[in-house]
């Protein structure tokens, strides 16, 4: 990390958080295999170097194919890759760490460290956890004896669960990230194009004074305009600090709702709030969360659309506070001048220009210095003259003959409407329409809802909408999910192709992961969660986990028919039987390495939860299943090799008899 200058943050203490159960694996593979040679009375040095020898291939196997998954998200590009690039150099960095370490410094402990086996010297605790061990072990084998006699019913579970994994992949709900309740909300206070800054300020004091006696809060900053997306004097700025958790009970969302409810009270303006986010991508300014944008080339037409589409999205009641920076109903009054008359007076419009900008546009006469400041001398004339047009009426002009005439002599002013503002983005006219989810409402079905309003109003082809800032960068992420998963596993297949040089283990090894997809899925829909990037990473470290258990049993099978000439049947059953220990420890331990983060609480953890959520549900269901279904898959594919040699192992022998006759 030192090296990559990374810090400690949120994603590096993730990784370093799940590789605490990841870095354990190799060396409890290595323990175990060594232990079973010092079980069966050899000396601790001897079945150190016979268990480290056996057991090194697979230990390889596992590390490896395990970095092989992070390659698309060290590839993955824009933020998103960015953000995990560190995620995935710090678990990797680990796991090699380990790799080399559980080969080395382990098995020489192992040598050094160990006694010879002595059955006496066990206490209660080890015959208690080792009865049950013996329980677990005798219930497996005989489930997988009937299991094995048995292997059409097994194979017909594995094939439903790839079916139920895509049904699931495709039903639950996506988001982006997780919605995080830091204590902190940031709240846009939007009035009437017409209203003036003294009013401006007066609304802003009732919604501070409605806000601060919520329960809930404990302090606020507010302030009218503030740049950005409030740069007009109808538009203000609110940032709430809440009291911890422990103190009010309920996550700042319900709390928004809350004052929704109190706020919306107050005539002439509507404020709008949402949680701040440790992460926000799109840097886009806006009164809420998500952004919907609408380009066109002609801003009378767009302005004629904007307000129709959001209409339509008001009445959509997965989305809350669905507002607009369009600001075209501004009040203002142009004055116009008799030119003909004034020109008699000896006024020239310059003059005119000058006298309405000493009033109104605070004109910089002076600089008064002191010892130890100075202050800048602004002309301009009393607030109360600003309030109305008709104040117009007294202002005097000072001709060239140095009379001063009332400016009403010669002008009169007509009231109309203006812009207060003109947003572009790029070359062309744009309004953003901004919206908040409701409670529950995922942002891939808010999307949706808005994509389908679009086509009901049957906007004009001329005029363009997109989603912009997070719901874009959204759209992005979603375009990408199941080519990372693809590219996951093609990696993992190639590498685990070349360990064992093997085109049919491969796919046994990777047989494991449907399972794996469906915990993992079930387990977010029955937390309530929403299949976000953050729990997208955890299903493509469950593709490194869960093949442990395979390649387990199949470098085993595969030794036992090498060397010892045993059946595929006994051989694998052997490999299941003689690696279950193994497999339930380290299932076990990156189990527990991911439990802190699904159940872990604190300012922020909605942004780490799912990614324990996806790998503890994951783990539990693919270690239920995988003991039976990987063994029934591996005679299959084992079969379906021998009857590809058989029938090319045929027609290779009859081209070389024709090449021969």
């Amino acid at each position: 990390m030192y090296l990559g200058g990374y810090g400690i943050d949120n994603l590096s203490l993730m990784a370093l958080t799940i590789s605490t159960g990841f870095v354990v694996d190799d060396a409890i593979v290595v323990i175990e295999n060594i232990s079973r040679y010092r079980e069966q009375g050899m000396a601790p040095f001897e079945a150190a170097v016979r268990g480290a020898r056996e057991i090194g291939f697979t230990v390889i196997s596992i590390s490896v194919s395990l970095i092989a998954v992070f390659i698309p998200i060290l590839l993955m590009s824009g933020i998103i890759g960015r953000l995990f690039r560190e995620f995935a150099v710090t678990l990797s960095a680990a796991i090699v760490v380990s790799l080399v370490i559980s080969l080395t410094t382990t098995p020489m402990m192992c040598a050094k460290l160990l006694r010879p086996d002595d059955p006496a010297s066990h206490g209660r605790l080890y015959a208690a956890t080792e009865a049950v061990f013996e329980w677990m072990l005798n219930n497996y084998r005989k489930s997988l004896s009937w299991v094995l006699r048995h292997p059409r019913p097994t194979l017909a579970v594995a094939l439903a669960t790839v079916a139920v994994n895509i049904w699931l992949f495709i039903i639950i709900p996506k988001g982006f990230f997780p919605q995080q309740d830091t204590g902190r909300l940031m709240g846009a206070i939007e009035a009437d194009q017409d209203t003036s800054f003294q009013a401006m300020r007066q609304r802003l004091s009732q919604f501070v004074e409605v806000i601060e006696h919520d329960p809930a809060v404990d302090n606020i900053i507010a302030f009218t305009g503030s740049g950005g997306n409030a740069n007009t004097v109808n538009s203000a700025r609110m940032y709430v600090g809440l009291k911890p958790f422990s103190q009010r009970k309920i996550s700042a969302d319900l709390v928004i709702a809350r004052l929704r409810k109190k706020t919306a009270r107050i005539p002439g303006a509507t404020m709008y709030l949402q949680a701040t986010q440790d992460l926000r991508i799109g840097g886009r300014s806006s009164n809420a969360q998500y952004q919907y944008t609408l380009q066109g080339q002609d801003l009378k037409e767009l302005n004629q659309w904007a307000p129709r589409l959001l209409a339509k999205l008001r009445t959509i009641r997965q989305i809350a506070d669905v507002n607009s920076d369009q600001q075209d109903n501004g009040l203002g009054a142009d004055l116009v001048i008799d030119r003909d008359t004034a020109a008699r007076m000896g006024i020239s419009t310059q003059l005119i220009d000058e006298t309405l900008y000493d009033a109104f546009g605070q004109r910089q006469v002076s600089t008064m210095y002191t010892r130890l400041n100075q202050y800048h001398v602004v002309m301009e004339v009393a607030p109360q003259f600003w309030q109305n047009p008709a104040s117009l009426s007294q202002i005097y002009v000072r001709s060239s003959s140095g009379s001063e005439i009332p400016l009403s002599t010669f002008t009169h002013y007509a009231p109309s409407n203006s812009a207060l503002e003109v947003n572009h983005q790029g070359q062309f006219p744009a309004v953003t329409l901004s919206f908040n989810l409701a409670p529950g409402v995922a942002l891939g079905d808010a999307v949706d809802l808005i994509d389908a309003a679009e086509r009901e109003i049957h906007l004009p082809g001329d005029i363009h909408g997109s989603f912009a800032g997070t719901a874009q960068a959204f759209q992005a992420s979603l375009a990408n999910e199941e080519m990372l998963i693809l590219t996951a596993l093609a990696a993992v297949y190639i590498v685990l192709g070349i360990l064992y040089e093997s085109y049919i283990h491969p796919i046994t090894i990777l047989s494991t992961l449907p399972s794996a997809g469906i915990g993992a899925l079930l387990a977010l829909m029955l937390c309530g969660m929403e299949l976000t990037v953050i729990a997208l990473i955890g299903i493509i470290l469950l593709i490194g986990i869960v093949k442990k258990n395979a390649i387990l049993m199949i470098d085993f099978a595969l030794e036992a028919e090498r060397k010892r000439g045993m059946s595929s049947v006994d051989a694998i059953y052997q490999a299941c039987i003689l690696r279950f220990r193994p497999i339930m420890m380290t299932t076990m331990a990156a189990l527990l390495g991911g439990l802190p983060l699904a159940i872990g609480a604190g300012t922020g953890s909605e942004l780490r939860r799912p990614l324990g959520i996806a790998i503890v549900g994951g783990l539990i269901v693919s270690q239920v299943l995988t003991l039976y279904t990987t063994p029934v898959i591996y005679l299959y594919l084992d079969h379906f090799r021998l009857w590809c040699l058989g029938v090319f192992g045929r027609e290779a022998g009859a081209h070389a008899t024709a090449g021969a006759d």
